[in-house]
């Protein structure tokens, strides 16, 4: 069963309606997806946790809390709504949807938990697990490797040889400050093209940077620019 399509419509409706759109259509869900929100939360906390405690079965509590933390975050979860189209189904309100809400990290990532809560009364558990294990599976892979970040230079390297053929490329465009304190900018191109350009005190971190806004860039369709 795909991601959207459901046994019972009315909750996957209510799992896309925000709380704007509610407001604005007294016939919608009162709240709008909160409620699912707040139980996708949970699922998502617990079906994370076994999944982790398979995937790592050596590891201590700490190091699977701080790699759950990873897997969960809001930037993470936004970046998956993304992937999947989840912005493009909402029902938002006037405000929200004059404003891009589509495209807001906050609103993508509390739809997603929504979503989640929705699958799992519809589906149960079972079904719901086997869902979220082919959503994080590429972060799960990444952490497995050893990679305690999750990567997005390989998310976006991933992504860009798909789009285009190609590989994306980083140069350093200014750095500033003390020799204690820099920071530094970087830019990534495609066939001469900007996607993103991130900052951050070392080289790594601003080419982890500017890769997660260049997958922002993508995912949200945003066209990319010469420069």
């Amino acid at each position: 069963m795909s991601l959207f399509e459901f046994k019972n419509p009315k909750l996957l409706e209510e799992a896309l309606t925000h709380s704007t759109y509610a407001i604005e259509h007294p016939s919608a869900f009162p709240g709008g997806n909160e409620r699912l929100e707040f139980l996708g939360d949970a699922v998502l906390e617990l079906i994370t946790s076994l999944i982790l405690m398979e995937y790592f079965p050596e590891d201590d509590e700490g190091t699977l809390t701080k790699y759950r933390a990873q897997l969960v975050n809001r930037k993470h979860l936004s970046m998956i709504a993304r992937e999947i189209g989840l912005g493009d189904r909402l029902l938002l309100g006037w405000g929200e949807e004059r404003t891009g809400g589509r495209e807001k990290e906050t609103i993508l990532a509390d739809a997603l938990e929504a979503l989640i809560g929705a699958m799992f009364l519809d589906r149960g558990l079972d079904e719901t697990m086997k869902n979220l294990r082919s959503l994080l599976f590429r972060p799960l892979e990444n952490l497995k490797k050893g990679k305690t970040e999750l990567d997005a230079k390989s998310v976006l390297q991933e992504k860009v040889q798909t789009l285009y053929g190609k590989s994306p490329q980083y140069s350093l465009v200014r750095e500033s400050g003390p020799a204690h304190n820099k920071v530094f900018i970087t830019r990534v191109k495609i066939m001469g093209k900007v996607l993103g350009e991130g900052s951050g005190r070392s080289k790594k971190e601003s080419q982890q940077r500017a890769a997660e806004r260049a997958l922002e860039n993508i995912l949200s369709n945003k066209p990319i620019r010469r420069r």
